[in-house]
């Protein structure tokens, strides 16, 4: 488990440089709860890049091994316990979160990319509106 990387996957970074190619500038693992992977702290929007797997999605990509049972089923239950706690905490602090499952960015990356888009403009509208005199 130590070759897995929990920062700049290619998931991650694909949405990234889609992001980045249609003019946003972001932050990264930025210093609040859950350390979300893309961050606009103007706009209080944070984007998580989940893999299907560790935080058990649901699709066909997520299942449970076989052996070590009660380990994974402890490591897996938890990721998915302090997911829905790490919403629940910047929902408190007013922050929007967003989660992009990899399995989308595979089969639909422009659909995603879409609503992401689309998610960010308002919440950046909402700054520039209120900020302009």
């Amino acid at each position: 488990m130590s070759r897995i990387k929990s920062r700049d996957t290619i998931p991650e970074l694909t949405v990234r440089r889609a992001l980045y190619q249609k003019g946003y500038r972001y932050r990264i693992h930025y210093d609040i709860d859950g350390k979300p992977d893309i961050a606009f702290p103007r706009a209080k929007l944070a984007i998580f890049v989940h893999g299907c797997f560790w935080h058990q999605h649901g699709c066909k990509y997520t299942y449970r091994p076989r052996t070590r049972k009660k380990f994974w089923n402890d490591k897996l239950n938890k990721n998915i316990t302090r997911d829905a706690q790490v919403a629940v905490k910047l929902r408190d602090r007013g922050w929007a979160s967003i989660t992009v499952w990899d399995c989308e960015i595979k089969r639909t990356p422009s659909q995603v990319m879409g609503r992401l888009v689309q998610i960010i403009d308002s919440r950046t509208m909402k700054i520039t509106s209120v900020s302009t005199p």
